[in-house]
């Protein structure tokens, strides 16, 4: 009884296994997609063979308790080339990662949440210890909106995290990660260094 317990338990986490591998499959082809039809994309259609990602690993996928921030003053983010945009500080996540307790702050664009499409939408920009060797050394950025928390928890899905435009080529302000969102470990999940030459 017990070893069939343990079998079906098997199959049920390898089954989980390879849907979330398909999702996150899916989630990738629809974000080389968008180079495609973005007007300001910095790639083409031959450049996206030079993308580079961690494999879909769920133990990246983590739960977050948030913390809502109210009345916070507007700041003007630092961006890697041209003017900063104003953001506000929306709410701190703590999480736990391979055992490490950690925590970030995800920010709202001010001037993009007058903007009915993207009244909801978060930023979450981060550096980490890959920065610089296996990822972009600018750090990485995940998008959350307000509808993905629930119950004061959101999941953050680092195998979702990206590469700003400036990882591509010069000319794109890109948002510096705020030395709060420094994560003291690896993460190996997301998107790694274009492996093609950077456009200037």
């Amino acid at each position: 009884m017990k070893y069939l317990l343990g079998l079906l338990l098997l199959t049920s986490l390898n089954c989980f296994a390879q849907d979330y591998k398909d999702q996150i499959t899916e989630y990738r082809k629809k974000y080389m997609d968008d180079f495609l039809t973005d007007q300001n994309s910095p790639l083409k259609k031959d450049d996206l063979q030079f993308l580079r990602f961690y494999d879909a690993d769920s133990t990246y996928r983590v739960t977050a308790h948030e913390e809502i921030l109210l009345n916070e003053p507007g700041f003007i983010m630092p961006v890697f080339s041209g003017r900063g945009r104003e953001y506000v500080r929306y709410a701190t996540l703590k999480f736990t990662l391979k055992g490490k307790s950690l925590q970030l702050t995800v920010y709202r664009n001010v001037n993009l949440a007058k903007i009915a499409e993207y009244k909801d939408y978060l930023f979450l920009p981060f550096t980490d210890d890959t920065n610089g060797s296996e990822t972009y050394a600018g750090g990485r950025y995940i998008d959350l909106r307000e509808g993905d928390f629930k119950g004061n928890t959101v999941v953050i899905d680092f195998n979702k995290a990206y590469n700003p435009y400036c990882a591509f080529s010069g000319g794109y302000a890109c948002p510096k990660p705020p030395d709060e969102n420094h994560l003291t470990i690896a993460i190996e999940a997301g998107e790694k260094q274009f492996a093609g030459e950077k456009k200037h």
